[in-house]
């Protein structure tokens, strides 16, 4: 045992310094959407190029694969405890893929994120998608450089998929999307044939009352300010440095209130999963959830399954007009809008029955453009044709299309399809709710978010990595279709607000 006890002590320490440069290279990131000034870019990629090639040498660091080794020997051999078993399957995965990255690689990647973040914020207010181009392509080049180090996988994208879930494959997802997208433009058609129109929602408010009313929001639903802050971004986000401190970002609109609410109660998810870590996993490799995914569910789940509920919006309504005192909310009238079906240009405003056909557009093209098929100099008609083809509308300009993401400025290729994954678990969670918690939505009518979010602690966040985010959610919610539980759920919401059966 003491052979072991030493490597399990190497291991915390080498894990400690990790997630140390994990926060600075985090809080940096977000400091860049936030407050650093416009021309700070400049030093920005060489400093976030340090601190990913210091990241990287601490991992590939040939002592703590060492100590991994007497990890895993010990695990075989049975006397690991199941702690130290969960911390070695994580670990030994990521040295092992780290290992065949060289450094160079993920300093040029850390540099040309922070030059294609810059030249997108640029080419986002000029709407000239090829001044962003050149910056993409030299960004692409390196992903795709990362992704051929990881040689076994079975398909170019795999690499890129598995940098956000450990088990994702371009062959398991292929399929869940071609269904999913059959199925959702049948019931998109029926509720176009349905002859029942629903009203957008049409007004404008005054943006810091609607940003008073996001944070006030946040505390409602749980999430510690103490150990949290909410600022404005171009694009909402979140950066988890721990579960003491949670960093989210909205992105107000005067006159879209829904797009806003829904904007930040979709981070407050996310930030309320990282508060939910067990604090007590940190220097273990565990502190931080199974999978991007299972992360996205969180945030899919509060924004959609509660958030989108008539129980949320009869609370929401009269709170709203303490701080928009402009306006006259009406709790039917949020619901239907908020259940509007209409098939539009961006992804972070779209309805629930078209969002993940906004996924199924970036599922494509990210695929051709990992192999080649689609030159980043095409990617503007490809994305556009591609847009008709599932059944939204042909963009008008870049910001209503290929520049309307942050992910791909920001080297993310592969996270898209966490989105639609997250969806379907956030609706086979919401199954599994209402059976344990029947009256739920009474709960939530009263503002009383307390007793849902002790169902999400107990079966997801106090969890966090210590088993695959597979066995999470089937041990949350028993056996199950995906597919057929997130159409359910589309039929309880849009469906009953559109009069379908």
């Amino acid at each position: 045992m003491p052979k072991l006890d030493a490597a399990w002590t190497a291991i915390q320490d080498q894990v400690r310094n990790l997630e140390g440069l994990s926060g600075a290279i985090g809080l940096l990131e977000w400091d860049q959407q936030v407050t650093m000034p416009a021309a700070g870019g400049a030093l920005r990629g060489p400093t976030l190029g340090v601190l990913s090639g210091l990241h990287h040498q601490h991992l590939v660091d040939p002592a703590f694969g060492e100590a991994l080794d007497v990890l895993g020997s010990a695990v075989e051999d049975g006397s690991a405890g199941p702690l130290q078993a969960a911390a070695h399957r994580v670990l030994a995965r990521a040295h092992r893929r780290a290992v065949r990255v060289p450094e160079a690689l993920v300093r040029r990647k850390a540099e040309a994120r922070s030059t294609a973040f810059g030249a997108w914020m640029a080419a986002r207010e000029d709407e000239d998608f090829q001044a962003f181009a050149p910056a993409l392509g030299e960004l692409l080049a390196l992903v795709r450089e990362a992704a051929a180090c990881q040689p076994d996988e079975g398909h170019p994208y795999d690499a890129l998929l598995q940098d956000f879930d450990p088990d994702a494959t371009t062959a398991g997802h292929a399929p869940v999307f071609a269904r999913l997208s059959s199925e959702l433009a049948a019931f998109v058609a029926e509720v176009q044939g349905s002859g029942r129109e629903l009203a957008a929602l049409e007004l404008q408010v005054d943006d810091d009352g609607l940003f008073a009313l996001s944070e006030e929001l946040l505390r409602r639903l749980g999430f510690d300010l103490r150990r949290g802050r909410l600022d404005r971004s171009q694009h909402p986000f979140t950066v988890g440095l721990g579960p003491q401190d949670v960093r989210l970002t909205t992105h107000t609109y005067g006159e879209d209130l829904l797009g806003t609410l829904k904007g930040t109660v979709h981070e407050c998810g996310h930030g309320l999963y990282e508060q939910g870590l067990p604090a007590e996993l940190a220097g273990t490799g565990l502190m931080a959830a199974a999978g991007v995914s299972l992360h996205e569910s969180q945030s899919r789940f509060w924004e959609n399954c509660i958030g989108g509920s008539r129980a949320f919006f009869e609370w929401l309504a009269p709170l709203a007009g303490d701080f928009l005192p402009e306006v006259a909310l009406d709790p039917e009238a949020l619901f239907e809008a908020n259940s509007r079906v209409s098939p539009g240009y961006i992804r972070i405003k779209a309805d629930e029955a078209t969002y993940n056909l906004h996924i199924a557009l970036r599922f494509e093209l990210e695929q051709g453009l990992v192999s080649g098929e689609i030159p980043v100099s095409e990617l503007e008609e490809a994305w556009n044709a591609r847009a008709e083809a599932v059944g939204l509308p042909r963009p008008d300009r870049p910001t209503r299309g290929v520049l309307q993401d942050v992910h791909w400025a920001s080297g993310m290729f592969g996270y898209f399809p966490t989105y639609t994954m997250g969806n379907l678990m956030a609706a086979r969670l919401k199954e599994a709710l209402e059976r344990e918690l029947p009256e739920v939505w009474a709960h939530v009518a009263r503002g009383e978010f307390e007793p849902v979010l002790a169902f999400l602690r107990e079966r997801v966040h106090r969890r966090a990595s210590l088993v695959e985010p597979s066995v999470i959610i089937e041990e949350a919610c028993g056996e199950g279709d995906p597919v057929a539980a997130f159409m359910a759920h589309l039929r309880s919401r849009q469906g009953e607000a559109y009069g379908l059966a």
